[in-house]
């Protein structure tokens, strides 16, 4: 992971993608045989959530998680989504690292993430908004994906009503590659939901860690 500090942070190649209420950077940060490298280690060394943190409630009923999750992140934090709510185990090495590698990439030091494994192009991520109350509004949330490349697709809310509130606003696709950072800067995720959708001919593992910054507990 020492590799991480080897990358020119100032060289990363950002790209801007703006809609109304959408506010990502996008950048290949880092480099395809450092991005291998790490994938290796995260699958060497993660353990996921079994029993009931590796379910999911839908309108009252539990399913399993069609992905596998784990979370890191300071001590004592709790993250709290669809019902379930996901302890913060303390920083693996190789996590860790990838967290300060955002410091150094954009400044923001996260103190938590949520770690999803895609084992197949059958796991999958529904639709939601990140935008829980106890996380910071003021900060982006940074997704670092490895792996096989999946397709991020972003609908806005007003484009999920139906009748006369529908607006023909039409989604955003982004192609998450092997050793990508996306940033989703505010208001995006009050206005956006993103999803992973399935992709049934992909057999290749991603693992995706979404770093986020809590809000300060008065």
């Amino acid at each position: 992971m020492d590799k991480l500090k080897e990358i020119d942070v100032k060289a990363v190649n950002w790209k801007s993608i703006t809609k109304e209420g959408l506010d990502l950077e996008y950048a290949v940060a880092i480099p395809k045989n450092i991005a291998s490298d790490i994938f290796k280690e995260l699958e060497i060394s993660l353990e996921y959530f079994t029993g009931d943190l590796s379910k999911i409630k839908v309108f009252g009923k539990v399913y399993p998680l069609p992905r596998q999750q784990v979370a890191y992140g300071d001590p004592g934090i709790t993250y709290t989504y669809s019902g379930t709510t996901v302890p913060a185990l303390p920083w693996p090495a190789p996590v860790l690292a990838l967290r300060d590698f955002l410091v150094a990439l954009k400044g923001i030091k996260y103190d938590f993430v949520l770690v999803n494994k895609y084992r197949n192009g059958n796991d999958h991520m529904g639709e939601h908004r990140d935008n829980e109350p106890e996380l910071d509004p003021t900060a982006p949330i940074a997704s670092i994906s490895f792996g096989q490349q999946r397709t991020f697709v972003l609908k806005h809310r007003d484009a999920r009503k139906t009748g006369n509130d529908k607006r023909p606003i039409p989604p955003v696709k982004i192609e998450l590659e092997h050793g990508s950072v996306l940033l989703m800067n505010p208001p995006t995720n009050e206005i956006w939901y993103h999803s992973l959708p399935t992709r049934k001919k992909l057999m290749a593992p991603r693992i995706n860690l979404t770093f986020r910054k809590m809000r300060l507990k008065r």
